[in-house]
């Protein structure tokens, strides 16, 4: 995941990969017993394609304004991109909390298979994707939900994978221009930078006079 901060702090963007598709998931569990997942490539853009509206959402349950929302799926997998003004999800950015990427899904066709050491794997071949969620907490791959449409129980369930990013890349924009410079400076490099800084300084006022 790639967080930039405006440099007014109220906005910023977010961008990254929300599953990869093709790739083993961490181990799951139902009521039969553990298994591994995949999401096969081409299940996003064809939920996508559907045109039903998919939420930006906060830890799954806050809704933030998703206008500017783009979603798409590469070769790599389903990728998103937003513009956030939401003042809690900013603060969490600030304080470094942000963990990464998850979705919501309802599955429309999958197949199973038991491999030659006799883990059950499931291919998930078609979904309605309901959202993508931004994550304060510690992403758990698994989670499930009911849920009632038309009279029907439906299962909706959340994903939340390992980004291919290591953790969370934070960036912040300076105020004077559109450069930006990461966040990941230690109180110890920042103070010897401004040391350096000072001393640039008074050498520079030395030579003036």
């Amino acid at each position: 995941m790639q967080v930039e901060i405006r440099a007014d702090k109220k906005s910023m963007t977010v961008g990254g990969y929300v599953n990869v598709v093709g790739r083993d998931s961490r181990v799951l569990h139902d009521k039969t017993g553990p298994y591994v997942e995949q999401i096969m490539p081409g299940a996003f853009k064809k939920a996508l394609a559907a045109d039903s509206k998919v939420e930006l959402r906060f830890n799954h349950k806050k809704i933030l304004d998703s206008e500017d929302l783009e979603l798409r799926e590469d070769n790599i997998g389903l990728r998103a991109h937003a513009v956030v003004t939401d003042r809690e999800v900013i603060a969490a950015a600030e304080q470094k909390e942000l963990r990464g990427w998850s979705f919501g899904f309802v599955k429309q066709k999958d197949h199973w298979k038991t491999d030659e050491e006799g883990t059950r794997r499931r291919f998930v071949d078609e979904l309605e994707l309901r959202e993508v969620s931004i994550l304060d907490k510690t992403p758990a791959y698994i989670a499930t939900s009911i849920e009632t449409r038309d009279d029907d129980e439906i299962l909706v369930e959340f994903r939340a994978d390992q980004p291919l990013e290591d953790g969370v890349d934070y960036i912040r924009q300076t105020e004077s221009t559109t450069e930006t410079k990461t966040t990941t400076l230690t109180p110890g490099d920042e103070s010897v930078m401004f040391c350096a800084q000072k001393t640039v300084e008074i050498y520079k006022m030395r030579r003036r006079m």
